[in-house]
């Protein structure tokens, strides 16, 4: 069975070292895509901002750097209070969130209690759709076949 682990959440787009604004958020995690999370930003336009990435790129990054490129995720101190800064980088601009460490250390948890860390490939069923796909058919006994008679058969007529 499917399940989703979901979190709404206000995190904060760090303009400058002196400037923030915050940005309702939603993390999603879906047991039917294992390795990927999905956050959702709700930026007051008409169509929200959503990322894709990696879920072992947050379980690593609430401990320590991670991450290289369009993604980089990293624990530190904000005012006294532990938070997870997350770097997202695309052609459209960069941004940089920070959130609440124990709120997403707490997603996080619930993500690998649904899909425990090196289960991931399980849950895609792999390798039944690779049995599937391989299992030959009877229509497979017609694309076997010669579709031209050898020369052997010639010599017998």
């Amino acid at each position: 069975m499917d399940k989703v682990v979901e979190r709404e959440m206000e995190l904060k787009l760090i303009l400058s070292p002196e400037r923030s604004v915050a940005v309702p958020a939603r993390l999603s995690y879906f047991s039917d895509d294992p390795y990927a999370v999905h956050i959702t930003f709700h930026i007051g336009s008409e169509h929200p901002v959503s990322w894709t990435f990696a879920r072992d790129l947050l379980v690593e990054g609430v401990f320590r750097p991670c991450g290289h490129g369009d993604v980089r995720v990293w624990p530190t101190k904000a005012a006294g209070r532990s938070v997870v800064l997350m770097a997202l980088s695309s052609p459209g601009g960069d941004a940089l969130l920070e959130a609440p460490a124990a709120q997403v250390s707490a997603w996080v948890e619930r993500t690998l209690r649904v899909v425990p860390p090196g289960r991931e490939a399980d849950r895609l069923g792999i390798d039944d759709i690779l049995a599937e796909l391989l299992t030959p058919t009877p229509a497979d006994e017609l694309w076997l076949c010669e579709p031209w008679p050898s020369e052997d058969s010639l010599d017998g007529e």
